[in-house]
């Protein structure tokens, strides 16, 4: 069954943000998010959030990390980001090492019946038979 979004794909004016984006080059980048109404201007009935972004480097490559930031303003985000971006680190390396574990508990059961594998191919045996 199709997801309603994918049928409907209208932006909510309800629940629109404005995006800022802060980053220091280093160690990765904050997006505050800023409510909004319909017209542009700033929504103070809804909370600000604040989002990080940062990378770990695994054996596969690079894998992006993105958390919530707890926090009213980007001065109190910037100090929050690191323990945030520990607990979304341990979050991310605890899915990893589950999707690991469900790759190598799988079963691969064969489908359908062995094929004859006899000397000349399928149906044609060899020269030694048994009655």
């Amino acid at each position: 069954m199709a997801d309603e979004q994918t049928l409907d794909p209208q932006m909510d004016v309800r629940t629109l943000y404005q995006e800022d984006t802060f980053t220091d080059r280093r160690v990765g980048t904050i997006r505050r998010l800023t409510p909004v109404k319909s017209d542009g201007s700033v929504d103070d009935e809804r909370p600000v959030i604040f989002l990080g972004q940062a990378e770990i480097m695994t054996n596969m490559g690079p894998v992006p990390i993105s958390f919530e930031i707890p926090g009213a303003t980007l001065e109190a985000a910037v100090a929050g980001f690191s323990a945030a971006a520990a607990v979304g680190i341990e979050r991310t390396v605890q899915q990893i090492q589950e999707m690991r574990r469900q790759q190598a508990s799988q079963l691969v059961v064969p489908q359908g019946g062995m094929p004859n594998l006899g000397p000349g191919g399928p149906g044609i045996g060899g020269k030694i038979q048994i009655p």
